[in-house]
């Protein structure tokens, strides 16, 4: 078995700490391990280090190898430029079957928390069995605690049976993030779950199901495969991989895809989002309050906040339901609740052309 980690994108909404040189899954925001580290701490009890991939852009290539020691370098794959999950699945998927023909594969986002990491790896493990058993897709769907807007659902149908105390269901359909309406909908449904964005399946059958639905993006894939190991992989690597269609797995494969199994999860999941998610799953003192950074921080009648200081002393007097996050060069002040909108004022920094910022 295999676990390959999705190491791109930028998670502007952790603006200022994020920035385009140092993105949210290369950050200390969790815990004093960087999310990412976090992320192969979990899965390495399951999955050897010397079979965990991650793909992720060559400017974040040196600290990743850096920050992951036990990651062998040669299993750092580069993506000459962005192309969706769809595209990034697909190059790690070779890399797999050249070193070991055909495997499960464990798709992870880099930059998740788990509050439970022993009934995540059993989760898992049980996906892997499902995936081979049923040659098939297979997903985690994370029990909604309520009617969240900010994530994808998986609509659950007929019992395909258990695997290790496991429940099993077939996909009856995914659906894109909703509205209140329809999430509160979902919900009181019982069967919609949250789309987790994590993945198993054997590299062969997910192969044939992009060829399936995605030719274009298999025949540029098989392309790369007869480079792979010859002296012209990185020209062709870089050559065609821009060429591929940028087009996400699930709206690309998994939404069209016959034999889709989904298993329903709660293991403490978050998919740590913005500073608002970060300090739901923070712990706090007896006013609610939540700090993150290590750096120096006085509280005085202060309530339900967020504080995260790095460089200074930070103190906040009087104050209820914020988020101030300081950093070296930009102050970050928000009203708790909103920092979904923190993107904007990175669109507006990119707008300005201040670079120095991003």
């Amino acid at each position: 078995m295999h676990a390959v980690i999705m190491a791109g994108g930028r998670g502007t909404r952790f603006w200022p700490r994020s920035r385009e040189k140092k993105p949210k899954h290369l950050l200390d925001i969790v815990s004093s391990r960087t999310i990412i580290q976090e992320t192969v701490d979990r899965i390495k009890p399951l999955i050897d280090p010397k079979n965990i991939l991650v793909v992720t852009g060559r400017k974040h290539a040196k600290e990743l190898i850096r920050q992951l020691p036990e990651v062998p370098a040669r299993n750092v794959i580069i993506e000459p430029v962005g192309r969706n999950t769809a595209a990034c699945i697909g190059l790690a998927a070779l890399h797999i079957q050249k070193k070991a023909k055909d495997d499960v594969m464990v798709v992870l986002p880099s930059d998740h928390a788990i509050g439970n990491p022993e009934k995540y790896r059993a989760v898992i493990s049980a996906a892997a069995r499902a995936a081979e058993r049923e040659n098939a897709l297979v997903t985690i769907g994370i029990q909604p605690d309520g009617p969240h807007t900010g994530f994808g659902y998986l609509e659950g149908g007929s019992s395909a049976g258990k695997i290790t105390g496991q429940k099993i269901l077939e996909v009856k359909s995914i659906r894109e993030k909703p509205d209140i309406r329809k999430a509160k909908e979902f919900v009181k449904k019982g069967n919609f779950f949250w789309n987790s964005g994590m993945f198993v399946w054997k590299t062969s059958v997910i192969l044939s199901e992009i060829k399936s639905y995605l030719p274009d993006l298999h025949a540029g894939l098989m392309t790369i495969k007869e480079a792979l190991g010859k002296p012209t992989e990185a020209k062709t690597v870089e050559k065609i991989y821009r060429k591929l269609v940028s087009i996400s797995i699930d709206y690309g494969v998994m939404e069209k895809a016959k034999h889709v199994f989904v298993l329903p999860a709660e293991f403490g999941w978050s998919d740590v989002g913005s500073w608002d998610a970060l300090w739901d799953i923070s712990a706090k003192d007896a006013n609610g309050n939540a700090s993150s950074g290590g750096g120096a921080i006085i509280l005085e009648d202060t309530e339900d906040s967020l504080v995260c200081g790095t460089n200074k002393l930070v103190a906040l007097v009087g104050m209820k339901d914020v988020i101030v996050v300081d950093t070296k060069d930009a102050i970050l002040i928000c009203k708790r609740g909103r920092s979904q909108n923190v993107k904007k004022i990175v669109d507006r920094l990119e707008a300005k052309k201040m670079k120095k910022y991003l």
